[in-house]
């Protein structure tokens, strides 16, 4: 291997290791709002690093890095979701872990109760709207949202106040 491959390869891992400081706590949310089995979470989130470390050296700075990564991890997020009903996986709800047993802030804020009816709530949303939810939650524009779903903002704005209002619904009114 040649000194440029090398150096290529390190400023790749450099980027990816960047990435993931940046974005880990993000993504790791998203595949909590996917995936109900810590097990199948990390699944989940291993297709995601796995996705992005191989798009990565394709991101040629068109969009923004934010909504690069949430495009590819929201299309594997799809992806994995598809697959499973596919093949007849499904979760028993009776079983279901809600909180995260991990120790850190993420896993703290989680076993809040107010935490774990909302995580539920947006679980039940259509797939539809759970992705623009997730997003919104996340602090993504409207713009964003928009790019990364391949929709109009017009359209991200309707299924974002479709998703408040089930979600209301859900929680009885609480937010």
């Amino acid at each position: 291997m040649s000194q440029t491959e090398q150096d290529k390869k390190i400023e790749l891992a450099k980027r990816y290791e960047a990435l993931w400081q940046e974005f880990g706590p993000s993504l790791q949310r998203l595949a909590f709002s996917y995936e109900f089995l810590p097990q199948a979470r990390e699944d989940l989130l291993q297709e995601i690093l796995l996705a992005l470390w191989i798009a990565l050296p394709r991101f040629r700075g068109e969009s923004s890095l934010r909504t690069f990564v949430f495009r590819i991890a929201h299309n594997r997020a799809l992806t994995h979701v598809w697959r499973r009903k596919r093949t007849g996986i499904h979760e028993d709800p009776e079983s279901l872990q809600l909180a995260d047993k991990r120790a850190g802030p993420e896993g703290t804020a989680i076993h809040n109760a107010t935490q774990e009816r909302l995580l539920q709530a947006i679980r039940e949303l259509p797939l539809s709207l759970k992705q623009v939810m997730t997003l919104a939650l996340e602090e993504t524009s409207h713009a964003e949202i928009a790019e990364i779903l391949g929709i109009s903002e017009n359209n991200v704005a309707v299924r974002l106040n479709r998703a408040r209002n089930l979600l209301r619904e859900k929680l009885g009114g609480r937010q």
